[in-house]
């Protein structure tokens, strides 16, 4: 059965910041029964805007607040165009709780994501048309899973130093180390040498046949959190599904990208812009 999405009531709350170039809303909007909440960065110049929903990294929930973790990345698109959705996720500052969510290998994520997309096209600021996915880290991965998940849904995806497209990378390299956590996933759906299939089905890697959009990575040399590794493979198995993908790497650029992040954006925007965003 092909899930269905409902992802919509987007509410522009308080004004969080204004200036010349933008507005900041607190934002809420729906997913599946869930309310997720996040932070909206609208021009200031007439729409409707190209806009992008981003995707952020992991931060423990106890202490994650609204909007947090891709805040330059907000500002940079906001101040060339685009309106930005930041999405909380789940579990996150004022959004709904999903108890399941750690033992669902938080899936629920993705479904978030998709559901802000939607949630952003009937914006009045927003180009239904014209709506693309930025991640970061874990939200690298997020966004690998919306592209496969729904294609055609997004005109383009760029994702920063991502976790593995492939569901046990992760799980080995953060969750199993996590004994009380890795105890009740592995009880449920096993190891993945003992269920291959439930570990294949989570795993994007397997399916970029799916894909119908360009992506493009950004990945560090001297990453110690996301191994560049990864995104080699990732771009390797894009190319042989005969995807448009492109990877930049950076000498140097650890996780967080420090002196080569402007490089990264402009080439972010040119790559938006080549795809009609």
């Amino acid at each position: 059965m092909t899930k269905k999405y409902n992802g919509g009531n987007l509410k522009l709350g308080r004004v969080l910041a204004r200036n010349a170039a933008y507005t900041r809303y607190f934002v809420t909007y729906t997913s599946g029964k869930l309310t997720i909440s996040g932070v909206m960065n609208v021009p200031s110049t007439p729409g409707p805007h190209p806009a992008l929903v981003l995707n952020h990294g992991y931060i423990d929930p106890a202490v994650y607040t609204n909007g947090r973790g891709l805040m330059r990345e907000q500002d940079y698109l906001a101040r060339r165009g685009y309106v930005v959705l930041h999405t909380d996720y789940r579990n996150h500052a004022q959004s709904s709780d999903d108890p399941r969510t750690e033992l669902d290998l938080r899936v629920g994520y993705t479904e978030d994501v998709i559901n802000a997309v939607l949630a952003l096209r009937t914006s009045q600021y927003v180009d239904p048309d014209r709506i693309g996915l930025l991640g970061r880290s874990m939200g690298g991965g997020i966004t690998y899973n919306v592209l496969v998940a729904q294609p055609g849904l997004v005109k383009a995806g760029v994702v920063f130093a991502p976790v593995s497209s492939d569901a046990v990378d992760n799980f080995n390299r953060w969750t199993r180390e996590n004994t009380a956590i890795s105890n009740a996933i592995l009880r449920t759906y096993g190891e993945p040498t003992r269920n291959p299939a439930f570990w294949r089905n989570l795993s994007a890697v397997n399916f970029f046949d799916r894909v119908t959009e360009p992506v493009l990575i950004h990945h560090g040399t001297a990453d110690s959190t996301c191994p560049i590794a990864w995104s080699t493979e990732t771009l390797n198995a894009l190319k042989k599904a005969g995807k448009t993908a492109t990877l930049y790497t950076y000498p140097s650029e650890e996780h967080a990208f420090g002196p080569a992040w402007p490089t990264s954006m402009a080439r972010t925007v040119a790559f938006l812009k080549q795809h009609g965003l």
